[in-house]
C-alpha cells in the first residue's frame, strides 16, 4: 500500500502565535510515522481572495494539496472560545477535495481547558465540509507550561497523547482511502 499523505494546517495567521509550536511537533511527530508523508501548512502563506465567494477563491496549490490528502491535522488556537476567521476562510475554499476523509483536531490554548472548546465549535464545520473526525484530539494547554521559550516539548506526556492521536487517524485515513478507492457511492 502506498504511503498516506497527511498535511499538518497551523490554523492561525496572527504575530508571536504560541500554537506554531504545538504545530511543529504534531509535524515532526507525524513525519516519523512509517508510510505517512506529511507537509506543513500555514495558513498565513496561502493566498486567499476575500472579495469573492466559492470555487472562485481558491488557491490552486492549496486546492491541489487538500485533493492528494488522505487526511488533515488541524493545530488550531481558541480565539475567545472560537476559530481563527482566516482557518475558516481557508477551509471553506475547497468543497469536493475533503469528501470522505480523515480529519484529527489539536485545540490550542492558553487557558488550563487547552482548546477543547475551539475543537467543539469546528466539529460541525468539519462534517458540514464532508471530513470524518476521529475520536481523539490533542489539546495544547496551558500551551505556555508545554513548550519553552525556544519551541522545545517541555512535556513528555504529550508524546504519548499524540501517539494514540496518530494511530487513530492513519487507521481512520487508510480505511476512508481504501472505501474511497474500492466502494462505489451509493
Amino acid at each position: 500500500m502506498s504511503s498516506l499523505f497527511i498535511p499538518v494546517i497551523l490554523g492561525t495567521a496572527r504575530k508571536g502565535r504560541r500554537s506554531e509550536n504545538a504545530a511543529h511537533f504534531i509535524f515532526e511527530q507525524t513525519k516519523a510515522r512509517a508510510g505517512v508523508e506529511t507537509e506543513f501548512v500555514d495558513i498565513a502563506k496561502i493566498p486567499m481572495r476575500l472579495d469573492d465567494a466559492g470555487e472562485q477563491m481558491k488557491d490552486p496549490a492549496f486546492s491541489d494539496l487538500v485533493t492528494r490528502a488522505d487526511g488533515l491535522i488541524l493545530v488550531v488556537p481558541e480565539y475567545n472560545h472560537g476559530y481563527p476567521g482566516l482557518l475558516k476562510h481557508a477551509l471553506d475554499m475547497n468543497l469536493k477535495e475533503y469528501i470522505h476523509k480523515a480529519v484529527g483536531i489539536c485545540g490550542v490554548s492558553a487557558g488550563q481547558f487547552g482548546g477543547a472548546r475551539v475543537i467543539e465549535a469546528l466539529l460541525p464545520v468539519m462534517r458540514e465540509l464532508g471530513l470524518v473526525t476521529i475520536f481523539n484530539d490533542v489539546n495544547f494547554g496551558p500551551v505556555g507550561k508545554i513548550f519553552g521559550d525556544d519551541g522545545k516539548l517541555l512535556d513528555q506526556r504529550f508524546v504519548s497523547r499524540t501517539t494514540e492521536f496518530l494511530d487513530e487517524l492513519i487507521w481512520m485515513a487508510r480505511v476512508l482511502r481504501d472505501g474511497r478507492e474500492n466502494v462505489a457511492p451509493v
